[in-house]
């Protein structure tokens, strides 16, 4: 029998209840990482919108890009209904809404198209072709991911192709004046000059370009070039190029 516990009256006293123990502290769940991509702050309308402006890059825009991988099948769903197909290569890290090839049957209706065609003129479709050459080399010898490209060393892909008579210093511009027409089509990027001494910039060759220039065509590259340089041998002798 345990011993009771009297007040000053002789009155039994019934024991105090023990103190609960202080519970634990819940530890808080750390913030994500601004660098984490969350998916599930992007809706379809907010992926579809910037697929409709332009390409999107997977280092450009992480959270864009996983969005995209999420919601790929709603996507393709959704543009399927504009007439575009969803282009996207996982591996290389870009995407981009391609317009349906017209019907074959040249009496059946043309749909309406929402991405227009842009024509190149004879000297970017040469550059374009001559940067896709240069990316094969570049990822058979197995180096970085990334081909980046002086503008002197872009200038020397061109002079092979070039008018004898050509002014070094006229190709300049007119190489420059290509590029700067690639990187608005997205498929050159321009590189931030490494110091304020460097002469000119440097330039990301973008590996989209793979997707628009694929093996077939490079198989035919040596007879396109071929007909290049018979072009340039009937152009102007001042070596003069079109847009």
């Amino acid at each position: 029998m345990t011993d009771s516990i009297t007040d000053m009256f002789g009155n039994p006293v019934l024991p105090l209840p023990p103190k609960p123990k202080p519970s634990k502290p819940v530890p808080e769940a750390a913030p994500p990482s601004p660098d984490t991509p969350q998916p599930g702050a992007y809706d379809l309308t907010t992926v579809v919108i910037p697929l409709l402006k332009g390409v999107l890059y997977r280092d450009n825009d992480p959270a864009l890009w996983a969005a995209l991988l999420a919601l790929q099948a709603r996507v393709r769903d959704y543009t399927a209904v504009l007439a575009l197909d969803l282009v996207l290569d996982e591996s290389e890290g870009y995407a981009f809404l391609k317009a349906r090839p017209d019907p074959e049957d040249e009496s059946a209706p043309k749909p309406p198209r929402l991405v227009a065609r842009r024509p190149l003129s004879f000297h970017l479709s040469l550059l374009l072709a001559l940067l896709r050459k240069k990316l094969v080399e570049f990822d058979a010898s197995g180096g970085d991911t990334r081909l980046v490209l002086s503008l002197e060393a872009v200038v020397e892909l061109v002079r092979v192709f070039s008018p004898v008579s050509s002014n070094e210093a006229r190709l300049m511009d007119q190489v420059q004046t290509q590029l700067n027409k690639l990187i608005e089509l997205g498929f050159v990027r321009k590189l931030k000059a490494a110091s304020t001494r460097a002469a000119s910039p440097d330039y990301e060759v973008q590996r989209i370009l793979k997707a628009f220039v694929d093996a077939q065509w490079l198989a035919d590259f040596d007879a396109r070039l071929a007909s290049y340089q018979a072009h340039l041998a009937n152009s102007a002798p001042d070596g003069g190029q079109d847009d």
